[in-house]
């Protein structure tokens, strides 16, 4: 039998740790679906926003006492991106009007296809449920399509961020909670 997750709240101690798998997820998990500019290019568009840990809305997973995966949501207007990423928005969501954000989700290479997404994603949509949001979005790599088409979340719209270089293909989705 496969372990569940264990999901708790991130705090700045972990940022070092979560870096550090963030950065092995990019470089191992896009390889399939782009090419090594656009790899690279990835680094500048995605990453952690440390707002979200600060807000404490961002989550990461465990198994077998290691770091895992993570992920959060957000009642902020930023769709996607890290501390570094430009056009970054603070701006307080309606969660009556507008959707929740699920931000930054990463799965480390050597826990793929355990549940550590779906678990991590579960808990996002669960917090911003209970935060009175009744929908979500997220900006989607190529990679990560699959997991959230398996969630229920549908494509709205198709983009290439250039702002690394490189175009990079981005599928913002959404879902009803």
């Amino acid at each position: 039998m496969i372990a569940a997750p264990v999901i708790r709240l991130a705090s700045a101690a972990d940022l070092p740790a979560l870096r550090a798998m963030m950065a092995r997820a990019i470089a191992e998990l896009q390889t399939p679906f782009l090419s090594p500019a656009e790899v690279e290019a990835s680094k500048a568009v995605m990453g952690l926003d440390s707002q979200l840990i600060a807000d404490g809305c961002y989550f990461l997973a465990e198994l077998d006492g290691q770091l895992a995966g993570s992920g959060g949501w957000s009642r902020r207007a930023t769709l996607y991106g890290g501390d570094h990423s430009a056009g970054r928005d603070a701006r307080m969501l309606d969660p009556v009007t507008e959707p929740a954000r699920v931000r930054a989700m990463y799965t480390d290479p050597g826990f793929v296809r355990r549940g550590v997404g779906r678990a991590v994603l579960a808990a996002c949509e669960n917090a911003a449920r209970a935060a009175g949001f009744g929908r979500v979005e997220l900006m989607a790599t190529l990679a990560g399509q699959p997991l959230y088409r398996a969630a229920g979340f549908t494509a709205i719209e198709h983009i290439m961020d250039s702002n690394g270089g490189a175009p990079v293909p981005l599928v913002r989705m959404g879902k009803r909670l």
